[in-house]
């Protein structure tokens, strides 16, 4: 079990860039990967990157592959999201989640959700 905090969202143009941040308090967290995750208006949740729990393994959803990248520093208990080129669909709200282990980075693998930020991308 795991308790995340996510924060970094935000307001931007397109073509802007925002790094979100979530916090993870895990007992187990050199051993759990970890996700982020993206949800707009009439849309399910969708996988945007997921990163395995010694960084050497990540996914990346094909709308965001060469602009967004994951990354995790398992010291400072933190996973990142850097987000540049952003566009009007990247537009949700953005959850990160823990799992033991991810294999597609669906959202259904992941069992622990930190409460969301926003991103809004608008001219």
């Amino acid at each position: 079990q795991a308790q995340l905090v996510e924060s970094g969202g935000g307001s931007v143009q397109p073509g802007g860039s925002l790094r979100l941040s979530c916090v993870v308090s895990a007992l187990t967290l050199d051993y759990t990967d970890l996700g982020w995750f993206r949800q707009a208006p009439g849309k399910e949740r969708e996988g945007v990157s997921c990163i395995s729990s010694s960084g050497i393994y990540t996914h990346y959803a094909d709308l965001v592959k060469g602009r967004f990248t994951i990354s995790r520093d398992n010291a400072k208990n933190t996973v990142y999201l850097q987000m540049n080129s952003l566009k009007p669909e990247d537009t949700g709200v953005y959850y990160c989640a823990a799992t033991a282990l991810f294999r597609i980075c669906d959202a259904d693998e992941f069992h622990d959700w930190g409460q969301g930020t926003q991103v809004t991308v608008s001219s």
